[in-house]
């Protein structure tokens, strides 16, 4: 039965598909778009099928922009760079480095564990340097726009943000003038891939364990990064907690790891059909993932405060620098009327805590 029918079926897909041709051909004659005459070839003899392994690019950028803001906003769809697949990344940027700390109210000792702050910590940090931060209570009521924006920005942060969604925008609309729907598709599929990611990360990054609360109880921290490195950071007990201690981004399930490797299969596939689009279209798409990436490195070089789960954390006036690590923790010592944390730090000579002996 089915051979009977098999030439009849064949004809009618063949004409369907001729017709389908014809009127894309129509359309296309009745569009007048203002670029449509743009030379596809504009650089000849030179080839850019390749342009798409930019998209392929492990850059941190995007990954540690997660990590500074704590979390991710649905505009970030609309910056396109490098390393979308690396998002998921952003839990590793510290280097795997738990600073040991202490209370200097009480004398326990104990490590950051969130890996987002210590990333943060060893961005601030500055060698043989003493930093002071603050930790303030900067939560908001749930709204709609928190999903959308990022308060933690300055203004020339907001600056280099900005520009790199209307940079996107700026090429699209170039794509939709020349006429360029492969490079307009590719475009399309890597949003796409972003919007997976930073979805996964919102769903992954929420308060969770802190400890018992302790309010209105003030905090002050001493921290040793690697590298002699040293913070000082003071607060509420409650609002410490929060940026220290517990899960910053607790581990994907199976919907979230199924997204995550949808997403960087887009990211995959939008590379292998760049070869598609028109000259004109590469050249766009390869100015997009270039100055995005620098643009986004910029807004985060200028970020005013690390944001964590509602909490700020901001630096207090210059870092100070010692000579030997002993000096700080004399100092220390002096003005917090204990040693007991020093000894556990290392810092100082169990057994001579008041001499100059020191543990390194």
């Amino acid at each position: 039965m089915f051979d009977y029918f098999e030439p009849y079926l064949y004809q009618s897909f063949r004409e369907l598909i001729i017709h389908l041709r014809r009127s894309l051909a129509r359309y296309k004659m009745h569009l007048n778009f203002p670029l449509q005459s743009w030379s596809k070839t504009p650089i000849p003899r030179v080839s850019l099928d390749t342009a798409g392994l930019v998209a392929l690019a492990d850059l941190q950028t995007i990954a540690e922009r997660t990590a500074l803001c704590g979390s991710a906003i649905y505009l970030d769809v609309f910056v396109l760079c490098p390393g979308i697949h690396r998002q998921q990344t952003a839990t590793e940027l510290h280097g795997a480095e738990y600073p040991p700390t202490a209370a200097l109210t009480s004398g326990y000792v104990f490590r950051v564990e969130n890996p987002a702050t210590v990333l943060y910590l060893q961005k601030v940090g500055k060698t043989g340097h003493l930093v002071h931060l603050r930790v303030s209570d900067k939560s908001r009521p749930e709204s709609i726009w928190s999903s959308w924006w990022t308060p933690n920005l300055s203004p020339i942060s907001k600056v280099f943000y900005l520009t790199a969604i209307l940079l996107n925008w700026v090429v699209v609309v170039f794509l939709v003038l020349t006429c360029d729907w492969w490079a307009l598709v590719i475009v399309g599929i890597l949003m796409v891939a972003r919007l997976g990611n930073v979805a996964v990360v919102r769903r992954r990054s929420h308060p969770g364990w802190h400890g018992i609360p302790e309010p209105g109880v003030q905090g002050d921290l001493l921290i040793l990064l690697s590298q002699d490195r040293w913070i000082r950071m003071r607060g509420s007990v409650d609002d410490l907690k929060v940026v220290t201690s517990g899960q910053w981004m607790r581990d994907m399930t199976f919907t979230e790891s199924c997204v995550v490797g949808a997403s960087t299969l887009l990211v995959y596939m939008g590379a292998a059909l760049a070869s598609n689009a028109d000259q004109s279209g590469k050249i766009a798409l390869l100015a997009l993932l270039l100055i995005s990436p620098a643009l986004l490195v910029l807004s985060n070089k200028n970020i005013a405060s690390f944001q964590m789960f509602g909490r700020s954390i901001t630096l207090e006036g210059e870092p100070k620098k010692y000579k030997r690590r002993l000096d700080l923790a004399e100092e220390l010592i002096k003005s917090t009327k204990r040693d007991d944390w020093a000894i556990r730090l290392g810092m100082i000579n169990p057994k001579t805590s008041q001499s100059t002996s020191v543990m390194l």
